[in-house]
């Protein structure tokens, strides 16, 4: 409908455009009084003027016509709008009616609609009431099921009663085997009772370090190979005890269906699942074992082995403690070994760090051979060319002589030089000892005591000064000593007890001062030392300038 009457509307206005857009102006020269004059002129003029104004007329007409034509197109247009007005009012009118008819009928049904509402709540009151009679009744069966179910289970109370004392008289038949199981039991108690005594720790600076959680190995094996043969034959036993069945404690008693035949069967499956689930559980505590856990590990076994034991009470089937022991034996056998692995990788780094440094000092040494050769050669070449020819002039001579004394004298040094180096080659204990810190990584007072055969220690100093360390290290002190190591020998014993790791000897860093130092270099070494007292850090010592300098602008 909005649409028809907008239709309706912009007819309207094309048509008032078109209105105002007629025009009925004629033009002067087709005016009737125009043709006229010139019709009149034809009586005194040439007959042309006639032509003219019949012309004239002839045009006049048709613009007559077609404005005729125009209005008759707008009277068409009006026409039609009109017919539609009438139309749009009549379907109006029609509307009008229907949403009145509708308006009526919705009062209509909305009146049923309500009285049909007030008699549906008068039926469910009428259902709630008697609903409540039956909510009562629903209530007392409830009651009534509870005290049922707990009759049901009074009765299955009273029938486990009678199954368990069923099953304490099957028990009382094996009690005589397992007292005799205790007895042997006991004896091994009290003897390995024997042996942990005369074990004990005795001092009480062994005491302090049990307390720090510090491992005090069971066993003494050489390398890793012995400890796994150990090993081996701990396994080979626990599969002794499996196979013989003496790691378990049973019962023959048990039949099903009537078969004995099949009770031994059930028996057998029920010991195989015992020994997996506990050796499972070994195996997966022992994979994570190490220095921290070692105590928690042998807890968790033992926990094991009790769990597995109680849930299988019923089956009539148990673990020993003989197959329990081979597992905590395994346990600490597992744990040196592990042990000793590792300290075995640590020789090998050790050793391999070592032969590297041998072959950095032997190519060093050829190095230096070759350059100092390769000097005398050419310092003798030049000798022996100045003594073919001696100059006859006296200054001349002089000299001569001059430079035939300075290049013996290069070649004496020389001589000691490839001496000293032929001598470090031979005597591989000849050497360097360091004295180095690191305040920026490690603080004051820490000092790492080391020994190099090389014949430049700084090379080695700077090595040590990798990208392992934030800051480079300082030089205190480099000795040269023919028996280097025996000299850092001495110095590591001396401060011993002040090493920064005290588990790794390997690591050769000492909190002490060097004042201490000195005093025990004087102790063991007969030459003057030149030390340096304060460290340098000259990057560490930037470091903290430029954290200040971002403090203050922060």
């Amino acid at each position: 409908m909005n649409n028809e009457n907008e239709q309706l509307k912009s007819d309207l206005l094309i048509n008032d455009e078109k209105i105002k857009n007629l025009n009925f102006r004629i033009p002067w020269y087709y005016s009737l009084w125009t043709i006229s004059l010139l019709i009149l002129s034809t009586f005194s003029t040439y007959s042309i003027s006639f032509i003219v104004a019949i012309i004239f007329l002839f045009k006049r007409n048709k613009i007559m016509k077609k404005h005729k034509d125009s209005i008759s197109m707008l009277l068409s247009d009006v026409e039609k709008i009109n017919n539609k007005y009438i139309s749009l009012n009549d379907e109006i009118k029609m509307k009008e009616k229907y949403f009145k008819d509708l308006c009526e009928s919705n009062e209509k049904t909305l009146k049923e609609l309500s009285n049909l509402l007030d008699k549906k709540k008068t039926e469910i009151d009428k259902f709630d009431s008697e609903n409540q009679d039956k909510f009562k009744l629903i209530e007392e069966l409830k009651i009534e099921k509870e005290r049922l179910d707990n009759l049901i289970k009074d009765k299955n109370i009273l029938k486990d009663n009678i199954n368990t004392l069923n099953s304490h008289l099957e028990e009382l038949k094996d009690e005589r085997e397992e007292l005799r199981d205790i007895n042997e039991t006991l004896k091994n108690k009290k003897e390995a009772l024997k042996r942990l005594s005369e074990e004990l720790i005795q001092t009480e600076d062994e005491v302090l370090l049990q307390s720090f959680g510090l491992y005090n190995p069971k066993y003494d094996f050489e390398n890793s190979d012995e400890y796994m043969e150990k090993l081996k034959e701990i396994r080979e036993m626990q599969k002794l005890l499996i196979r013989n069945k003496t790691g378990v404690k049973y019962s023959d008693s048990w039949t099903v269906d009537g078969s004995v035949q099949k009770g031994r069967t059930m028996t057998n499956q029920n010991i195989k699942t015992a020994l997996k689930l506990f050796n499972s559980e070994c195996d997966i505590a022992m994979s994570k074992v190490s220095f921290k856990n070692i105590d928690a590990v042998e807890k968790r076994i033992r926990k094991a082995f009790t769990d597995t034991n109680k849930l299988n009470t019923s089956n009539k089937v148990s673990i020993k403690e003989n197959y329990l022991n081979l597992k905590i034996d395994e346990l600490y056998l597992y744990y040196e070994y592990l042990q000793m692995k590792e300290e075995e990788k640590e020789e090998q780094r050790a050793l391999r760090e070592q032969m590297k440094e041998e072959a950095l000092v032997q190519k060093e040494i050829e190095n230096q051979k070759r350059k100092l050769k390769k000097e005398e050669l050419q310092f003798k070449n030049e000798l022996l060319r100045l003594k073919s020819t001696i100059p006859e002039d006296e200054n001349d001579k002089l000299e001569w002589e001059q430079k035939i004394n300075s290049i013996e004298e290069k070649l004496a040094l020389l001589s000691k030089n490839l001496d000293d180096v032929l001598n470090r080659e031979q005597n591989t204990r000849a050497g360097h000892v360091y004295i180095i810190s690191n305040i920026g990584s490690f603080g004051e007072n820490i000092y790492k005591i080391g020994v190099t055969r090389r014949l430049d220690p700084t090379e080695r100093i700077n090595e040590l000064s990798s990208a392992s360390v934030p800051f480079k290290y300082d030089i205190h002190a480099t000795i040269f000593s023919e028996d280097a190591p025996k000299l850092e020998s001495a110095l590591h014993k001396a401060f011993d007890n002040k090493r920064v790791n005290k588990v790794n000897n390997r690591k050769e860093f000492f909190e002490v001062t060097l004042d201490e130092i000195r005093s025990e270099v004087e102790k063991n070494f007969d030459k003057t030392v030149e030390y340096t007292k304060l460290a340098e850090a000259q990057e560490y010592r930037q470091t903290l300038k430029i954290q200040e300098l971002n403090n203050k602008l922060a």
